[in-house]
């Protein structure tokens, strides 16, 4: 193989979909440590478009994606990408200033959003305890997404357009060497003049080889399983319910629910499992909220969602090292703002000008740059 402009470490959604955009104007190559891609967090994700989740650098990115999910280009996937589902964001009475303040937070950032009383509520979602719900937060812009036909698409686009996807190549050394970036893997060394770091809840790893600095990237573990909804047969128009602090979650998921206590427990980059207290705290607080029995979990599982200190994105070239570019910190919103995430970050590594529409989005390079985390840290 000759050698690529672009060597992409990870082929998560952030990796393929970079590489696939990246690829319209250079030869890129793609390097996955697993056996196929988008693995872990991709993989794992929750799969809901949500415009309401996210601080407003997450927003403006899952804003800015919704054309693409909407209406992707012609051949990018034989069936919709997306399809309504909406969330309700609950309150027991000693939440309700909680959630007037997350509405007041939705409405000045133009998300759809409105107050419902309990009955209204429960009309969409009739598991949901009288006894326990006291009002309600109805948000209409939420979506599942087929995760799988997202990262797919990327993948048949980066590879029709002459991109590479090298896989069950783990990366162990890096190294700068006569301009161009040499990476030491399992399938041999490869090189490129610039090395994107990709690589999810190892992106602080792939960092430490080539000789960068930290950003104070940390993965944490977030616990999901699917149930029978018992008592309950079809649940498949119901929305996604969230508690107003973010204590659980649960949506429907091919005929069963998926659940989750929303936890964020500090992990070492690993093939994440599932703790059972966590399990355990979940199965608690959706059947206090409901009339849910969960009589036997079908199936459990974790991902790490890598966050930075300001829970933002980290995307553009380090300041210290020449043709090292991040990609990482997306924090479990990969999915839902993978196709504005992947323009910008193309955009930045490719030293091209910046999407109109991201500027018409409020978003700028100085928002998601790694220098910020930078003057954070030595601040």
């Amino acid at each position: 193989m000759t050698d690529p402009d672009f060597l992409v470490i990870g082929a998560g959604i952030a990796g393929v979909s970079v590489a696939c955009e990246l690829a319209r104007v250079a030869h890129v190559r793609v390097l996955e440590q697993e056996s196929q891609i988008g693995y872990h967090a991709t993989g794992r994700s929750a799969a809901l478009y949500a415009p309401a989740f996210g601080n407003e650098t997450v927003r403006r990115l899952t804003r800015a994606s919704g054309a693409f999910f909407r209406n992707p280009p012609s051949g990018f996937a034989d069936y919709p990408l997306i399809r309504p589902r909406g969330t309700l964001f609950i309150a027991s009475s000693a939440q309700r200033a909680t959630l007037a303040a997350t509405l007041a937070a939705f409405l000045s950032h133009g998300i759809r959003a409105e107050r419902v009383n309990s009955r209204f509520a429960r009309e969409r979602v009739p598991a949901l305890r009288a006894d326990y719900l006291a009002e309600a937060l109805y948000e209409t812009e939420s979506h599942d997404v087929d995760v799988d036909l997202l990262l797919q698409g990327y993948a048949r686009g980066l590879t029709s357009r002459g991109g590479e996807i090298v896989r069950a190549t783990a990366v162990s050394s890096l190294r700068f060497d006569g301009g161009l970036w040499h990476a030491m893997t399992d399938s041999g060394e490869h090189a490129a003049p610039v090395v994107i770091n990709a690589a999810g809840a190892w992106a602080e790893q792939i960092a430490a080889f080539a000789g960068v600095a930290p950003l104070g990237l940390v993965p944490l573990r977030r616990t999901a399983f699917t149930f029978a909804p018992i008592p309950h047969t079809d649940v498949s128009e119901w929305p996604a319910v969230a508690d107003a602090d973010e204590q659980f979650y649960f949506k429907p998921e091919a005929g069963k629910l998926l659940a989750s206590p929303a936890d964020e427990t500090p992990s070492v980059p690993c093939d994440a499992a599932p703790e059972e207290w966590d399990v355990a705290l979940a199965v608690d607080r959706v059947q206090h909220a409901t009339d849910l029995t969960i009589a036997r979990i079908e199936h459990r599982w974790a991902g790490l969602r890598t966050f930075a200190a300001d829970r933002s994105p980290v995307i553009g070239y380090d300041t210290d090292r020449p043709g090292f570019f991040w990609l990482a910190g997306q924090g479990g919103y990969g999915v839902q703002t993978a196709p504005a995430t992947a323009r910008a970050a193309a955009a930045l590594a490719a030293r091209q000008a910046w999407p109109d529409d991201l500027t018409e989005s409020q978003l700028s390079p100085d928002a998601i740059s790694p220098a910020r985390l930078r003057h954070r840290r030595s601040a």
